[in-house]
């Protein structure tokens, strides 16, 4: 995708780079090849597709990934490192994140060096790669504990040798929604380069950290489907994409009727099954069981549903059990092909209710229908 033909916020699904990070998991290639190609369809404008310098398996897996000819950017991770580089290059690519350390902590505590050793890194990486004309994004490791005129010099530093953003990562998820604003906002008003925001889920504000980044002036946001990643995970894409649609007014121009499809197939692929009440793609997050809710829904969906569940690739479903009402119980026998007139209604809602609390679980069509079955018929 060209650059002029990207909107006004790029989603970098990093799924098959920092998901597959994710202790334990794994993909094959082939596992690799649908979840690119799936994104790719769907519309996600950069795939972070890999780590070349991981060795030959994830070279070839790289290489693999390139020659589909996809739509979508293929970027690959690098530490500041020429061999790195040289590894991403072999494989293909034309775009590359080059990370490097820029807190305190992790400069002298993780590295052992000091400012000015991050300073001539950065020159020489960037060197190389600008060399071999790659579009480059410069990872800021450990940006939010970083001093922020620290990382304003690296950004001039870059922006003068020609890079072409400079990625802050969250890398231990430890900011805030506001905070991020503040910080994303400051380094945007004092630098010109194009701002890319990469938030974790340790404290379970990733997808907010993002949102308030790319509010705060980032146009480059990281997600991975269903929120995979190191840790308690990334930000996860399709929760992104629908509150930048629903909360902020911004289509990214994403198929988002695809959601679930890649939701379910990253989680079987991960081995990390997606719960039900996952927001946007979980399979409950539509059911609805509370009368007054369901009367609600039943009137005008948009009474309790923020979006259409079509929106995403599900379905409404209405629930009977211990908070159901009226309304529901007859749109649940009218589903079953039954009339409710002629039904012993009030007998059959306090059924539904007493068998529910007692299994602890929904009523089912089946066992519904048995009860109807069993009424006294009412003249």
């Amino acid at each position: 995708m060209s650059e002029e033909n990207l909107p006004s916020v790029v989603i970098d699904d990093t799924t098959l780079r920092d998901g597959e990070q994710t202790a334990g998991v794994v993909f094959t290639l082939e596992e690799k090849k649908t979840i690119a190609r799936t994104l790719d369809q769907m519309g996600v404008h950069e795939l972070e597709c890999g780590i070349p310098a991981m060795g030959r398996d994830e070279q070839a897996a790289v290489r693999a990934l390139v020659e589909m000819d996809l739509k979508a950017r293929l970027i690959t991770w690098n530490r500041a490192l020429i061999p790195d580089l040289q590894a991403s290059l072999a494989c293909g690519v034309q775009a590359v994140d080059i990370s490097l350390c820029v807190s305190d902590i992790h400069i002298q505590h993780k590295l052992r060096k000091d400012r000015n050793w991050v300073r001539e890194q950065l020159k020489v990486a960037l060197g190389f790669a600008k060399q071999h004309d790659l579009y480059v994004s410069v990872g800021g490791e450990d940006s939010s504990r970083a001093d922020v005129d620290f990382l304003l010099e690296l950004m001039e530093i870059a922006h003068n040798m020609g890079a072409d953003r400079f990625r802050f990562c969250d890398t231990l998820g430890l900011l805030d929604p506001f905070t991020t604003f503040d910080k994303v906002r400051y380094l945007s008003r004092h630098s010109t380069l194009p701002i890319e925001v990469h938030t974790h889920n340790d404290l379970g504000m990733a997808t907010a950290n993002a949102i308030a980044g790319i509010k705060a002036g980032a146009r480059f946001v990281n997600t991975t489907v269903n929120g995979l990643g190191e840790r308690a995970g990334n930000a996860a894409l399709e929760e992104v994409v629908m509150a930048l649609k629903h909360a902020c007014g911004v289509d990214c121009a994403i198929d988002s009727s695809r959601f679930v499809e890649i939701s379910r197939y990253v989680g079987q692929a991960s081995c990390r099954p997606v719960p039900e009440w996952k927001a946007i793609v979980g399979e409950k997050v539509f059911s609805h069981e509370s009368g007054l809710h369901v009367d609600g829904v039943l009137k005008d969906p948009r009474n309790y549903e923020a979006f259409d569940p079509q929106e995403v690739g599900l379905s409404r479903y209405l629930i009977l059990g211990k908070h159901s009402g009226s309304q529901a119980l007859i749109a649940r026998i009218r589903q079953l092909g039954i009339e409710p007139e002629g039904l012993a209604l009030p007998v059959l809602l306090d059924q539904v209710r007493q068998r529910s609390q007692l299994c602890k679980s929904p009523i089912g069509d089946g066992e519904l229908l048995s009860l109807c079955q069993d009424l006294p018929q009412v003249a």
